[in-house]
This record gives C-alpha cells, structure tokens and sequence, in this order.
C-alpha cells in the first residue's frame, strides 16, 4: 500500500512506497526495447526530435510505452508558452509523458515521467520516471531511490527531481525560464551546460 507522509524540508507531501511497491517500480528504471522493430511512428509534427534521438529515447522507455505511437499533446508552438495549458491539455489522460526541450542555445533534454502532468499539493510518479540531456553526448538519469521526489507542479512551477534544495528540472509558470541542477532522486548531471536556461520550444509526447 501507499502512505502519504510530510516532508519537512520541503514542506509538502510525499508519496510513500512499500517495500513491494520499491521493488516494482524499479523494474521500470531500464527498458527493454528492440531496436529490430521500427521507430514508432509520431502523430503530430515535433520542432525538435530527429530520427536519432527518438532511437536513443526509445531504449529507455518503461515497458508499457513500448512500440506505441507518441503523440503530440502539447507544444509552446501550438499551445503557447503556459503551464495551465500544459495541464489542460493532460487531463484525462493516462500515459507516460516525454517532456522535450530545446534551449536557446540549441541544448536537446527533458524528461520521462511516469503519469501525465497535473497540479498536485505532495509528490507523485514512480520509478518509471527519468531525465535526460543529449548535449554534448546522450545520457539518460534514472531514479537512484534515494527519495521519492518524482514530479510535483503548481500553477507557477514545475518539477522533476528534488532533495536538499535543487531541482533536476524546474520550469517557470510561462515555460519560459528553467533550472536543472543535480539531485538525488536522479543522481543527474544539469541537463543544460548552464544551470539556469531559456526555453526556446518544448513538447510533450504521450504513448497511445
């Protein structure tokens, strides 16, 4: 079973596993999948993946993404620069989400969350959850289990990632300024070569 518990350094609530539940979500820190079988196909135009990265991308998706379309919910092109529209876009919908962005400065990365994205007062995902950078060269972070700090977001901001004050990835209420730092649920690198960013255009795929 699941238990909420209240985190005082971060004062909010976080979703607390089982031991069992540990040991589920950990299957999911690595996929499975078969590079003999063809990219799945996209529906809906990106402004930032390339053939490579989708192939990187797709070795690491949790096993039930696996060989299903990635479709387009949401762009800053199409939908604007606004977190609400972002949450909008995800309710009722159950999947995954890949979060792609592309900097100013031509920087590809984001990450994989294990559920859609909604406004939430304590911590939620799972270990299915992961960030990722492909500058200078592709690496992908998985949870560590060092704490359960997966996604949380308000209408001002959003994260993935956190411990002892930093964020693995933090985005403004506008999807216009970002921050990627280390930390400990990821044990990342930033994901940009600087810590603090400008985001230029950034979707979101689900698995349909």
């Amino acid at each position: 079973m699941c238990e909420l518990m209240v985190n005082p350094t971060l004062n909010c609530e976080v979703l607390s596993m089982s031991n069992d539940d540990y040991r589920k979500a950990s299957i999911f820190q690595t996929g499975s999948f078969d590079l003999d079988f063809p990219i799945p196909e996209l529906i809906g135009t990106t402004e930032i993946l390339t053939e490579e990265h989708r192939e990187k991308l797709c070795s690491h998706l949790p096993a039930r993404a696996e060989g299903y379309s990635w479709s387009l919910v949401f762009s800053t092109s199409l939908h604007g620069f606004s977190l609400n529209s972002l949450y909008r876009k995800m309710q009722r919908l159950e999947s995954p989400i890949l979060i792609v962005i592309e900097d100013t400065d031509h920087n590809v990365f984001g990450a994989l969350t294990s559920c859609s994205l909604h406004v939430s007062d304590h911590f939620y995902g799972n270990g299915e959850s992961l960030l990722y950078k492909f500058n200078p060269s592709f690496k992908v972070f998985h949870w560590t289990g060092e704490n359960l700090y997966f996604i949380k977001g308000n209408v001002e901001s959003l994260l993935v990632g956190a411990g002892n004050g930093r964020f693995g990835l933090w985005l403004d209420g506008d999807l216009n300024q970002g921050r990627s730092q280390s930390c400990s649920t990821y044990g990342n690198e930033p994901l940009a070569p600087q810590e603090d960013f400008v985001i230029k255009t950034l979707e979101c795929w689900a698995f349909v």
